[in-house]
């Protein structure tokens, strides 16, 4: 993601649990990989972009709902590249609510913002850190052991699940609850 941080965690925490460098590649992707999928799963970059260029089609709502949160600062708002002035917004929630009337319906929003947190919660860099312990672990390599008759399968997904901890940090840092029906 262009702009936020390689890392929702710090490659020092990660190399302290597994006892190995900071530097080392596994422990990298693995972080990496972690950090990938805590990204996908609240949908958003989480960590700080500045000046971000966001294109957002037009709801005919009086408000209009960013993909990424907490909002940090609105540089400018653009409808079909006109400037619109006196835009307010819901930092938390990075909700755009329209000066004087409604969002037009069929209009190119253009918002540059800066967003997320210029400091991970520590919540996020806790899962993140345990999702990577777990992928650091895993030994892709080993799908199948088979002695005598007796044979075993792994799989990788189903290798690494998530933990409580995971699912209470998605859930709170998440976005856009509503499609998920």
């Amino acid at each position: 993601m262009a702009g936020a941080d390689p890392f929702l965690a710090e490659p020092a925490e990660l190399a302290k649990f597994l006892k190995k460098p900071a530097d080392d590649v596994q422990l990298l992707a693995a972080l990496r990989a972690a950090t990938r999928r805590f990204r996908g799963a609240v949908r958003h970059p989480v960590s700080l972009v500045t000046e971000d260029t966001t294109f957002v089609d037009g709801n005919g709502r009086q408000t209009l709902h960013l993909p990424a949160a907490p909002l940090v600062q609105l540089h400018q708002v653009l409808v079909d590249d006109v400037p619109l002035l006196g835009v307010k917004a819901k930092r938390q929630s990075a909700v755009l609510r329209h000066p004087s009337g409604c969002w037009p319906e069929w209009a190119e929003i253009t918002v540059v913002w800066d967003h997320g947190h210029a400091i991970v919660p520590e919540e996020v860099a806790e899962a993140v850190i345990d999702q990577a312990r777990a992928i650091y672990r895993l030994d892709p390599a080993i799908q199948q052991i088979t002695t005598g008759t007796e044979s075993v399968s792994f799989a990788a997904t189903a290798a690494v699940g998530v933990t409580s901890q995971w699912s209470s940090a998605v859930e709170a840092h998440r976005l856009n609850r509503g499609d998920d029906a």
